[in-house]
């Protein structure tokens, strides 16, 4: 989604500025701007519909020097991309700027009011309402703060907001309401950022400001105030990431970069939490009341894109090994048909960012059913996190590349902990069977590697001879059929070619009507419980001329004569087939999208975390 840098201190602001909002280049965005509170007293903005290299260019032609400064990359919800609707907007004095994330629902009703008082608007957005509020405000009190809370209770909607004013220099205010902020702490300044790598190099020391928070800086100095307008203190968070994750390393993509990442992603998710030799989980967050479990009924796993795709191998998971009904939902249609949730339903939401806002509010309508609620979440005291009952974080690290890779196999590895933990509680997994999973799930980041190391060459030879192709059609079966669904996802994502996931025993009822010898058909086909239904649909493909794509297990002679595009996967557990072959189809995505020339880790029209419904 969009992205806040806000820094005041003895620092040039302009220069951390355009670092920290390149950092933010993954969320994607469509304009981007900065406004510079200089020694002059005035505030000059610098805004275009580009990328921060565009604006880096712009800055040559004279910003002023300041140590107070706010930025932004923007994603279009009210107005199309433009300068005139890149942030920062200010009032008509000119003295006050003002950079937002999220929507204010009732901005119509508030313009209006504004222009009846004489306010002149230059831009089609929502956010612009802001400035010339606090213009108002601030003919009633001197304090920038106070002025931002009369602000606040005129705001309906969602909001993250940081403003700077010429009257106020080294003074940087701003709130929240479902949408996150963070303070940075340094010794050379004070940031605001909406999300941690933009300021990953500057400092690890921060406060993850809580719904309703107004937050006052100064170079030196800090106050934060709750909703009731009490001052408040909040934990100083130090935070682990290496400000080198959040580069490409000799990479040429991120998303390249984080599918290699992901060995490393599963050891860091499952480290510290699984003992082997028992068969037992220990997490250092999620520790429910053993009967309260044992009295859950029913479980319910909630998430948007990928994150659904988790979901569905978690259902899967949790009947089969806990013998608890599951549903998996999309969580941004889980409000709207009136789910039937009570206090024996365990709900549990996933996202990697935590902030998605279609799973925040499926997780706040289940809390308010009386569920019991847990969070499956990558990002340390996100929104998400702090609002679940029980918390498993997946510590993949930063994801910065849209389209996600290794936080869906943290995801997945964070789904078979659960699992094990919560046979432990209901005695559902016995012993033997639990050390066996166990000894197992600890081999698979070895066997992630091997996929990497020994099938990429392979994988871009597939990617060659198909690439040029318009349509795509992934099959799988049983705990695969989700993983078709997420090959064809991130193709779709990546490469912007059509692509449809489906399962194979579907195949029959409507897909088969797309095969033809111009389609290229992934077909998952590891050995399991229905290798041999997996097996006649691929013979249902050839016959129709279909160009198959196989991924098949290690050593299973039985596939060569269906084809030479075979991808090989190591031996496994079938309950661990989705981890492993899912790593080949984010690598296949890449390579072709690679070689259509795409924008791979910013695709179009797509955001890292979607805040707004």
């Amino acid at each position: 989604m969009s992205g806040i840098v806000a820094y005041t201190g003895s620092s040039e602001a302009a220069e951390i500025l355009i670092e920290g909002l390149s950092r933010l280049e993954y969320r994607g965005y469509d304009s981007v701007g900065i406004a510079v509170l200089g020694p002059s007293g005035k505030i000059v903005r610098k805004r275009c519909s580009d990328k921060s290299r565009r604006l880096r260019d712009l800055l040559q032609d004279g910003v002023p020097p300041g140590n107070t400064a706010i930025g932004h990359t923007r994603w279009a919800t009210h107005g199309r991309p433009s300068n005139e609707n890149a942030h920062p907007h200010t009032s008509c004095d000119g003295k006050i700027a003002v950079v937002h994330n999220g929507i204010i629902e009732n901005y119509r009703d508030l313009k209006e009011d504004l222009i009846e008082k004489g306010h002149k608007f230059t831009s089609e957005t929502d956010t612009e309402v802001i400035a010339h509020l606090m213009e108002d405000m601030l003919k009633k009190t001197s304090d920038l703060r106070e002025a931002l809370a009369l602000t606040k209770k005129k705001l309906v909607g969602s909001y993250a907001i940081a403003l700077i004013s010429a009257d106020h220099p080294g003074e940087i205010v701003a709130a929240i309401k479902n949408s996150p902020l963070i303070i940075g702490i340094s010794d050379e300044g004070n940031f605001i950022v909406s999300d941690l790598p933009a300021i990953l190099p500057y400092t690890k020391k921060v406060i993850f400001l809580e719904d309703g928070d107004t937050a006052h800086l100064t170079p030196d100095k800090l106050k934060i105030y709750e909703e009731s307008g009490s001052k408040i203190e909040r934990k100083i968070e130090t935070i682990s990431w290496s400000p080198l994750l959040a580069e490409k390393q000799g990479y040429k993509h991120f998303m390249l970069k984080e599918i290699f990442e992901q060995q490393r992603a599963v050891q860091e998710t499952l480290m510290g939490r699984l003992q082997v030799e028992k068969g037992q989980v220990v997490f250092e967050n999620f520790k429910p009341d053993p009967e309260k479990i044992k009295n859950i009924k029913r479980i319910v796993l909630i998430g948007c894109g990928t994150a659904y795709h988790a979901c569905l191998v978690g259902k899967f998971l949790i009947e089969d090994f806990i013998k608890i009904p599951c549903e998996a939902d999309i969580a941004s249609e889980f409000r709207y048909r009136k789910p039937l949730i009570n206090k024996e339903t365990f709900v549990i939401a996933i996202s990697q960012s935590g902030e998605t806002a279609d799973t925040l509010a499926a997780l706040r309508e289940a809390a308010a059913l009386g569920a019991y609620t847990g969070a499956i979440c990558n990002v340390i005291d996100s929104s998400l996190a702090r609002e679940a009952d029980e918390i498993i974080y997946t510590h993949a690290g930063p994801e910065i590349s849209i389209a996600s890779t290794k936080v869906f196999t943290s995801q997945l590895t964070a789904l078979y902990l659960l699992m094990l933990r919560l046979g432990n509680i209901t005695g559902s997994i016995k012993p033997e069977e639990a050390i066996k999973i166990s000894e197992e799930l600890i081999r698979l980041p070895l066997k992630i590697k091997q996929i990497l190391d020994s099938q990429q060459d392979r994988i871009e030879e597939i990617s060659k001879k198909h690439f040029k192709q318009k349509n795509f059609l992934f099959l799988g079966r049983n705990i695969n059929y989700p993983i078709a669904l997420e090959g064809a996802l991130k193709l779709k994502e990546t490469s912007y070619i059509h692509a449809e996931g489906s399962p194979a025993g579907e195949l029959k009822h409507g897909p088969i009507a797309l095969v033809d010898s111009e389609l290229p058909v992934v077909i998952i086909s590891t050995e399991g419980c229905v290798y041999d239904k997996v097996a006649s649909t691929i013979e249902e493909v050839l016959t129709r001329e279909g160009r198959v794509i196989l991924l098949a297990t290690q050593g299973d002679e039985r596939v060569l004569q269906f084809t030479e595009d075979i991808i090989w996967i190591p031996p496994t557990l079938e309950l661990f087939t989705p981890l492993l072959n899912v790593v080949p189809l984010q690598l296949l995505s890449y390579h072709i999208a690679r070689l259509l020339g795409c924008d791979i880790d910013q695709p179009r029209n797509l955001t890292k975390a979607v805040t707004v419904e």
